[in-house]
């Protein structure tokens, strides 16, 4: 039996509650039926499952779980040493909130699973609760997690991350890491924007979406435009993305570079839509002013990239 039916949709089953069967051949298949369109499970595993529970759906769903786990930590447990150079960054905005997270596999092929891809958009709407638990009075607030951290952070129905991560390995059959997160969440008149490329593959409504690729951006703006222009703000994530400055850049202090190939400030590169335009003059055009931004890619060294963030995280609370 396939390892992969068994343990696909643990992550995604709904939490209500069924009324367990107690006798006739009806009440036994209505409960077979219902457990599988809850669970997502095989047949022979939904029905092993009651027989082993007395009918009751609840307490079978209970142990379809421990089991798809047991058998996810198991996996989980050998293939530990194997390299996970691929995956995706997820990238989530949520009106004055944002996360990034990074989660990597073995193998390009399994970075393109849709399974994957729901685990991506998982990790980040829990690293989202977290960040909409916070209140803060600044402007800007910023929170980095490492692979630990992330994989600690209870989930609604009573797990962790860690616990979900083994599900994952279970059901691919390779190995696959949690890696990395980045929260945002701004106040006042500030804004969020976020894109991941190559040509986002959307998870979720277009109204909640959670963007894959190999690279993502998240911007913080602020803007005195009378109307909020979407594309042109994912533009400047794009740039971001593309080009990779380091800094910002202040147009009374940085110089622009003499080879623009070379320029390291955002607003003193050559605007990828209009190579005639530096992103700052787009940037006046459109009277808006980069506030904060922050680059994921995969697989990059991150030691540096968690300084920076812990660095200003504490410039922000100043």
């Amino acid at each position: 039996m396939s390892l992969q039916r068994f343990c696909m949709r643990a992550m995604h089953t709904s939490r209500q509650l069924y009324a367990g069967a107690t006798s006739g051949s009806g009440l036994e298949k209505s409960a077979l039926a219902a457990l599988r369109k809850k669970t997502g499970y095989t047949f022979s595993h939904c029905k092993k499952a009651l027989e082993l529970n007395d009918n009751n759906i609840s307490m079978a769903e209970k142990w379809l779980h421990q089991q798809a786990q047991a058998l996810g930590w198991s996996k989980a447990t050998k293939v530990a040493d194997r390299a996970t150079a691929q995956g995706l960054i997820g990238v989530l905005v949520r009106g004055n909130r944002g996360a990034m997270v990074e989660i990597n596999c073995e193998t390009d092929f399994v970075a393109r699973n849709d399974t994957f891809k729901r685990f991506v958009d998982h990790v980040a709407r829990v690293c989202l609760y977290y960040t909409d638990l916070t209140e803060f009075d600044g402007d800007l607030w910023k929170l980095g997690f490492d692979s630990d951290a992330l994989k600690n952070l209870p989930t609604e129905e009573g797990r962790t991350l860690g616990d979900h991560q083994a599900l994952l390995i279970g059901a691919l059959g390779e190995n696959a890491a949690i890696r990395r997160a980045l929260c945002f969440r701004v106040n006042n008149d500030l804004k969020l924007v976020g894109y991941a490329h190559p040509a986002p593959t959307n998870v979720g409504s277009t109204e909640d979406t959670t963007q894959v690729g190999k690279y993502g951006a998240i911007v913080a703006y602020r803007t005195e435009h009378r109307l909020l222009n979407y594309e042109f703000h994912k533009s400047i994530c794009q740039q971001i993305v593309g080009l990779k400055p380091l800094k910002i850049g202040e147009y009374d202090k940085d110089q622009p570079a003499e080879n623009k190939d070379e320029e390291t400030c955002l607003i003193h590169q050559e605007y990828l839509l209009d190579a005639d335009k530096t992103v700052g003059e787009v940037l006046q055009e459109y009277s808006t002013e980069v506030i904060d931004y922050h680059r994921f890619e995969i697989g990059e060294r991150t030691e540096r990239n968690l300084q920076e963030i812990i660095r200003s995280q504490h410039q922000s609370s100043n």
